[in-house]
């Protein structure tokens, strides 16, 4: 068994974050729900929406990065593959530089730090080489990288991710979604840390 995992809003939480954001720039109110999509969709509904939103997401993936939390569980599932030897792999679509032009903030770098930050790379923490992090800059080449690395399940919040023509066929899709309208048709849906750990990592039974 190896395990992929996708990066933002996988690993990572960002629904405070950038519900913090959004509120102090004005672009939603204070009493909004604390949820990405909900945020997203109110702040592409303003004038200029798009572009505030890509400028809400550089400030959440990049300058304010280190105010991100981990997703409730991940830890602890990460903790239990270090314990028995199951090999992960971050496996992210993120790009160097934000697709906004001027914007100059290394997204990649910003994620590293997070990681570091986290205790993921600690030897006492748990115990994620750098090099087994890896940013592709398309969708395509994330696929392609899942199926180089020779992965066997592959943990992701995006569907599409799953739909790709390219996906690997062997490959164990689980879809992450807390989202109860979400069907995660020919995928595995699962809607926390815990229940993916319950499933790729039941607890072992007495003989």
């Amino acid at each position: 068994m190896i395990i992929g995992v996708d990066f933002d809003n996988t690993i990572v939480d960002y629904d405070e974050l950038m519900h913090s954001i959004a509120v102090d720039w004005g672009l939603v109110s204070a009493t909004m729900s604390r949820n990405k999509k909900q945020i997203r969709d109110t702040v592409r509904s303003l004038p200029d929406g798009e572009v505030r939103w890509q400028r809400l997401q550089i400030e959440a993936y990049g300058l304010r990065m280190s105010e991100a939390a981990p997703t409730e569980g991940v830890k602890e599932f990460f903790l239990i593959c270090k314990q028995r030897g199951i090999p992960v792999r971050i496996v992210s679509h993120k790009t160097t530089h934000p697709n906004l032009g001027e914007s100059q903030v290394n997204l990649r770098s910003a994620a590293v730090a997070w990681l570091e930050q986290q205790g993921f790379f600690a030897r006492d923490g748990l115990g994620i080489a750098r090099t087994h992090v890896y940013f592709e800059s398309s969708r395509a080449e994330k696929v392609a990288r899942i199926a180089q690395l020779g992965v066997t399940h592959f943990i992701d919040d995006l569907e599409e991710t799953f739909r790709e023509p390219t996906f690997p066929a062997g490959v164990e899709k689980i879809f992450y979604s807390t989202d109860p309208a979400a069907h995660g048709g020919g995928m595995k849906r699962l809607d926390s840390w815990a229940r993916i750990r319950e499933y790729l990592l039941p607890a072992a039974r007495p003989a």
